[in-house]
């Protein structure tokens, strides 16, 4: 089944926020998110996707969500764009 490694941003509290992570359905996932029900760390905010990549499987989606969460310079320029 193909999965999907996602980042979202945020700029509701003024400064902008970043989430990374990983589905089997883009949409049903960012919907989630926006309406309370995503991660916990994700409450309270509007989320925009910002990036996503597709994978063949979910290993290959884990991992790579595993390196996205360490590459900071990379998600901050993608919050510039944003």
């Amino acid at each position: 089944m193909a999965s999907f490694v996602y980042i979202l941003g945020s700029d509701s509290s003024g400064r902008p926020r970043t989430y990374v992570g990983w589905t089997t359905d883009l949409d049903k996932r960012l919907a989630a998110h926006n309406t309370g029900t995503g991660a916990k760390s994700t409450r309270g905010r509007r989320w925009v996707l910002l990036y996503a990549e597709r994978y063949q499987n979910r290993g290959q989606a884990m991992s790579r969500e595993w390196h996205l969460k360490r590459a900071r310079a990379f998600r901050k320029a993608l919050t510039r764009a944003f």
